[in-house]
């Protein structure tokens, strides 16, 4: 049996759908789209934010950090895996598994705790409005955004670390589209209890505790909204969180039925299409879901347009 202890020249075989033709046939357009529409998005939402002054408040700039995480997490394994829906040689080698491995972690990580500082954020807009400017200072803004991104990079680089470091033995086979810590230690030789704890823990804190963190914050927006006296502004606040809410259920819902639940051995094509689904699907969606149906971006959109208009 071939040991591998973590050399430059040993590589991994990421399966993905190998095993499914016709479907990878099928994902590659799509994953495609969704790739150029979460890059399209995500980067328009980034200008209007940074050249309109209008949107220099707390609310866009999480916007702002929430577009550039999704770019960065998205970018960390969709170009490879399009390469790989079209080859038949669908290799990684160990550095290269271990950076994509550490990256994806960390930004996943951050949206976690980015989401629940951004449901914090609209609870003192709308609950605190006359003390918000305050308590959300630019400071304490990038206080924020800044420990969500430094903590979750220490974590996963950690867990990296952890994982990376054990003996793989075998065909060196990832039942997965990309180096997916869980799918990596399945491969692992030695004993993985301690990298396993530690990813445990790391999903208890990142996941049950910022989820109920969101839901306590829309609980208190809501009752708040339940107070307006226009029925207009209750549809309209309404609308908005409903939106925000299935932003943020489909991002946890399919990352803790990843992490979250007993561990099992075999792995199955419904993995990895959770996978697509909070890590292709959510990053397309936020632009969207967050900003696009916002009439102070779409109106700050087309100002920038007719500016960029009039000076070509």
């Amino acid at each position: 049996m071939e040991l591998v202890n973590g050399t430059e020249g040993s590589e991994f075989f990421l399966k993905g759908f190998s095993g499914y033709p016709a479907l990878e046939r099928l994902l590659f357009p799509l994953c495609l789209a969704m790739y150029l529409v979460t890059l399209l998005g995500n980067a328009a939402i980034i200008a209007v934010s940074v050249r309109d002054v209008r949107l220099h408040t707390p609310m866009y700039f999480f916007l702002g950090n929430l577009s550039i995480l999704d770019i960065c997490y998205t970018s960390t394994f969709v170009p490879l895996m399009l390469v790989h829906l079209l080859s038949a040689w669908k290799t990684i080698s160990f550095i290269g598994c271990a950076i994509q491995m550490c990256l994806s972690l960390s930004m996943g990580s951050t949206e976690c705790l980015l989401l629940a500082v951004m449901a914090y954020d609209r609870y003192l807009a709308i609950c605190r409005p006359l003390r918000y400017p305050v308590l959300m200072s630019h400071r304490l803004c990038v206080l924020l955004a800044g420990a969500a991104w430094v903590l979750c990079l220490f974590k996963s680089v950690a867990e990296t670390v952890m994982a990376m470091r054990l003996p793989f033995c075998g065909h060196h086979v990832v039942n997965h589209f990309t180096c997916e810590i869980l799918a990596v230690l399945k491969l692992a030789c030695g004993d993985t209890s301690v990298s396993e704890a530690f990813l445990l823990v790391g999903a208890v804190l990142l996941l049950p505790v910022p989820l109920a963190l969101i839901g306590l914050s829309y609980a208190l927006i809501l009752a708040a909204v339940l107070r307006v006296p226009s029925a207009a502004g209750r549809r309209r606040a309404f609308s908005t969180c409903s939106a925000h809410l299935a932003a943020v259920l489909l991002f946890y819902g399919t990352v803790i039925f990843m992490y979250m639940r007993p561990k099992r051995q075999e792995a199955r094509v419904s993995d990895e299409a959770f996978t697509v689904l909070y890590a292709v699907v959510t990053p397309m969606l936020n632009p969207v879901i967050y900003s696009l149906r916002n009439q102070e971006v779409r109106e700050a959109a087309r100002k920038v347009w007719g500016r960029r208009r009039a000076s070509g």
